[in-house]
């Protein structure tokens, strides 16, 4: 079985990693370096996560059990725990929210706490917007949750289905909110309530390991995708392939297959995404992991504390760094003025704007990708991974989809 992959990002290594012994797998990177949206590189001697911050964890028992059998968890890896915190009015207050309503002034306390007291949870709720009014109340939905998603989705948060954010969203009861600001209870429900971090290189070093021995084409440009009479894929007119696996942005889909590509599934090039603008900086020191900054005064929505992951982060006997996240496009010199508002004294480092970075669905995109899906498979073409499936998954997401189809395709060593 020969087996052609589009894209060396994690979903495209983790897939051919998973494949059995039997199976001839390339990939194809257009790009010089793996790694896709968690590759990282050294500026100025500190580690820049180019999009974002990537930690590892899982509660899938399969999706941890392979990989760490790549990884010595003891000596590789630190286990870190999850510190948030939201920052509004000029306080950072904990996170999840809901569990540190005692954090507010006094005055907004009792507004959330009486329409808490009102509040009937509806589970049947059909849209973001609706799911967060009907579990938090007014005041908390205003103060954080509205302002902070709309900066990162862009959108009206009512047109986002709920079952998109299946296992996004926290899914908090009554009771327990009462309880764990009463009790002062610690959340260590959520998946990222801790998370394991490489000591040395980051998620490039994840990257890497995953990727030893596979063969990838870096630098390789798809321009053509075919598909013969046999239903053999040819992809720059190199192949024939059994079967190819498709990582990249489903939207040029259309454009590399040409003729092969039918209009009646042409809808997906409307489908929505929001890049980011990420700057990394030095900071003052501190012990936080993240911080989500919702205020429409601020043009930042978080701060990813990325220095404090691992020291070999940071240069030795220096400051600690941070990488600072917009959504959309945010000029190098905008970002260098709005850096000076936000609080731990930001430094300008380095500055990187990646077009691609959250997939943005409606209640049609599920429909859209699912139709395409099983047309592709006729042709023995597959979507994996976020800009393919336009699925919003984190690294063990990913992975856990690569298995999914591994399974599915009767190609799996696991």
């Amino acid at each position: 079985m020969k087996v052609a992959i589009i894209g060396a990002g994690i979903s495209g290594v983790s897939f051919g990693r998973i494949l059995n012994e039997d199976t001839e797998v390339t990939i194809f990177e257009q790009k010089a370096h793996i790694g896709g949206l968690i590759s990282c590189e050294r500026v100025n001697g500190y580690l820049y996560h180019r999009v974002g911050g990537h930690v590892f964890n899982s509660k899938n028992q399969q999706v941890l059990d392979w990989f760490w059998k790549f990884f010595d968890k003891d000596t590789e890896f630190i286990k870190a725990k999850r510190l948030a915190k939201v920052y509004i009015n000029g306080k950072f207050i904990g996170y999840p929210i809901e569990d540190h309503l005692f954090e507010f002034d006094n005055d907004t306390l009792k507004k959330i706490i009486s329409e808490l007291l009102l509040v009937k949870t509806h589970r049947n709720v059909s849209n973001f917007e609706a799911f967060l009014k009907s579990n938090f109340g007014e005041t908390l939905y205003r103060l954080y949750f509205q302002p902070y998603n709309e900066k990162i989705w862009n959108v009206d948060l009512s047109s986002v289905p709920l079952e998109w954010l299946e296992e996004k969203l926290p899914m908090p009861k009554l009771i327990d909110v009462f309880l764990n600001n009463i009790l002062r209870h610690e959340e260590d429900d959520m998946v990222h309530s801790f998370f394991f971090y490489p000591i040395n290189h980051g998620s490039q070093f994840i990257m890497d390991r995953l990727a030893n021995g596979l063969t990838i084409n870096r630098g390789c440009m798809i321009n053509n995708i075919a598909i013969d009479d046999e239903n053999k894929v040819f992809i720059n007119g190199i192949g024939p392939y059994d079967k190819m696996i498709y990582t990249g942005d489903v939207r040029k889909l259309p454009e590399l297959m040409g003729d092969d590509f039918p209009s009646d599934y042409t809808s997906v090039l409307s489908l929505q995404s929001n890049g980011t603008t990420n700057v990394l900086c030095l900071c003052d020191w501190n012990d936080l992991s993240w911080l989500y900054i919702p205020e429409k005064k601020f043009k930042a929505h978080r701060i990813i504390y990325t220095g404090n992951f691992s020291k070999s982060n940071n240069i030795q006997g220096g400051r600690t760094s941070c990488t600072v996240e917009f959504s959309n496009f945010v000029t190098k010199e905008e970002a260098i003025e709005e850096i000076k508002k936000l609080p731990g004294n930001l430094e300008f480092v380095a500055y990187n704007y990646e077009p691609n970075s959250y997939v943005i669905q409606d209640k049609k995109t599920r429909e859209i990708i699912n139709e395409l899906k099983e047309f592709l498979c006729l042709k023995n073409i597959y979507l994996l991974g976020r800009f393919a499936e336009w699925e919003y998954y984190n690294m063990d997401k990913a992975i856990e989809s690569a298995f999914s189809l591994a399974k599915k395709l009767n190609l799996s060593a696991n």
